[in-house]
Parts: C-alpha cells; sequence; structure tokens
C-alpha cells in the first residue's frame, strides 16, 4: 500500500504573460489568489507513522511561498518571466525536490476553475 499526503498552501501575486498575443487579456498584468496542493508519496515510518511531517513540508513550502513568490510580480522573479502555471509548477518542482525527495507531484490552482499538475 501507498500512501500519498496533500498540504495545501495559498499565496497573492500578479503575473502578466508577455508571450501571447498583444490583444490576449493575459498579456496585461493581472493578480491570482494561487493555491498550491504539495503531494508527497511514500510508507509510514514504522516509528513516527507518518510519510513525512505536515510541519516539514510546511518549513520547506512556507519558505519558498513567503520569501519568493507572496505578493510579488512573479515576472520580476528570475525563472518566472513567463509566469505560467506550467513554469510555476516546474519553478516550484526544482526548488522543493532537493529537500523533500518524496516529493510525486505539485498542484498549482490560479483560479477555482484552472489548475496546472506536474509529476516526474
Amino acid at each position: 500500500m501507498e500512501y500519498e499526503l496533500i498540504k495545501t498552501f495559498r499565496f497573492e501575486a500578479a503575473h502578466s504573460l508577455p508571450n501571447v498575443p498583444p490583444d490576449h487579456k493575459c498579456r496585461r498584468l493581472h493578480g491570482h489568489g494561487y493555491r498550491i496542493d504539495i503531494h508527497v508519496t511514500g510508507q509510514p515510518d514504522p516509528h513516527t507513522g507518518w510519510v513525512v511531517d505536515f510541519g516539514e513540508i510546511k518549513r520547506i513550502v512556507g519558505d519558498i511561498l513567503d520569501n519568493d513568490l507572496d505578493h510579488r510580480n512573479l515576472n520580476d522573479v528570475a525563472g518566472l518571466e513567463n509566469a505560467t502555471s506550467e513554469v510555476l509548477a516546474k519553478y516550484l518542482w526544482d526548488r522543493i525536490t532537493p529537500e523533500l525527495p518524496t516529493l510525486s507531484a505539485i498542484t498549482v490552482w490560479e483560479s477555482d476553475t484552472s489548475r496546472c499538475t506536474i509529476r516526474p
């Protein structure tokens, strides 16, 4: 049996999409209340009973969101010059995986109806 933990985070940020046609609405600066779901997969440790401490996920991901992304123009962040949900998911994957090797997926929600999921 495999277990999947999911920890959800939220942050606010602005962005624009410079690579879409000039008349596309997303080319204009706009903002989102992003939701990020961090998926971790594995077996529970026999002693602790958990796959990973939710607090450890919060420490790793919270630092990135709070220090680098929250209340920023994402286009100003190195690597997010074209801050689509797909680019943001890959940015987060590359930043989180070194500290959380059991990461199995990240879902970036830019609205209640639009999301992107990245998996290895």
